[in-house]
């Protein structure tokens, strides 16, 4: 067995897979090797956008399809429902080559169009809380751990009440409260209204979590070495956090975001459930689940559809995540 000294040749180590980052390359690319070289991470990463890319093109989807998720199919044309129970007349739901997910009991629309607007519902309104809180998190992360004193004591314990409410619990008592507020009981409360008011429930017990976690981030920054040299050059607070803190705050933010979404749209599902979200007729994942709760003695498949849909994405985000993580810790060797 020759060594490389008689040969000649020398064997290279390939960049990264002792934990040595390959000198010269930006802190991005090295988090974008990381992350190629995790095949969950990848894989997670597709699926997430294939949700994104149904959701945003459901309408073409559905053109193409040639179905809606409002026409009552089975009402329209007895001959798809059993007169008797409401159910489909055909096995597994009334699929077949028209239906390719079936139709609903009772009113006959199509499920596979429900299925599409409903993630199309859920990702709206889990995407609009996430950017909320996730901005009112760093606001208030940043500014209780940078500035301190009165400032964090007071938004500390701020944190620490809103964080004591049982979030679930609170999100059923509080709906119907912020739609009566604005909203006769006479009156059918709008599609949009309750969007709004659902975004701003979830928002308003959404940010916690984020603010506490930047809050200690800052508060071992800011007696760092560069952060003192900052100041003593004269730059501003504004600055400081600007070119300083926020680019060394990335990874948590980007990480509890990715875990912020799924659990928006778990919660807005479970508000539509009980009632207490979107309702009849907007298409919603937390509708299907309820009126699914109702059919499944006679037709389970109405609510197999949902439920696995909801399985991968929320999966399918904590695998990215975990991912995403990993890919932006220095530390990590793959």
């Amino acid at each position: 067995m020759t060594s490389p000294s008689q040969t000649g040749v020398v064997e290279k180590t390939a960049p990264g897979t002792e934990g040595e980052a390959p000198a010269g390359l930006a802190p991005s690319r090295l988090m974008w090797r990381r992350f190629r070289r995790d095949r969950t991470g990848v894989i997670s990463a597709c699926v997430v956008a294939f949700f994104f890319a149904v959701a945003v093109l459901a309408p073409v989807i559905s053109w193409l399809y040639g179905k809606d998720p409002y026409t009552t199919y089975g009402l329209d044309r007895p001959e798809l429902l059993d007169p008797l129970t409401g159910y489909p007349m055909k096995p597994n739901g009334g699929i077949d080559g028209e239906f390719w997910f079936g139709i609903e009991p009772k009113l006959g629309r199509d499920v596979l169009t429900q299925l599409l607007y409903g993630i199309r519902t859920s990702l709206l309104i889990g995407l609009a809380a996430t950017v909320l809180s996730t901005l009112t998190g760093i606001v208030i992360g940043v500014v209780a751990g940078y500035v301190g004193g009165r400032t964090d004591y007071f938004l500390g314990r701020l944190i620490d009440l809103l964080l004591s409410f049982p979030q679930q619990l609170f999100f059923v008592a509080f709906m119907p409260v912020v739609t009566a507020l604005f909203v006769s009981p006479q009156k059918e409360t709008p599609t949009y209204f309750r969007v709004t008011a659902l975004v701003l429930v979830l928002w308003l017990l959404g940010w916690m979590q984020l603010a506490r976690l930047l809050r200690g981030q800052v508060l071992s920054l800011r007696e760092r070495e560069f952060i003192e040299a900052a100041r003593v050059t004269g730059a501003s607070p504004w600055r400081i956090v600007r070119k300083e803190l926020l680019p060394n705050l990335v990874t948590p933010i980007l990480v509890q975001a990715t875990l912020m979404l799924p659990n928006f749209v778990t919660a807005e599902a479970a508000l539509s459930f009980l009632g207490v979200g979107v309702v009849e007729p907007t298409p919603d994942w937390g509708r299907m689940f309820a009126k699914g709760a109702n059919f499944y003695e006679g037709d389970i498949t109405y609510m197999f559809f949902p439920g696995i849909a909801m399985v991968v994405f929320v999966v399918a985000f904590n695998l990215l995540g975990d991912s995403v993580r990993d890919a932006m810790d220095p530390k990590t060797t793959r």
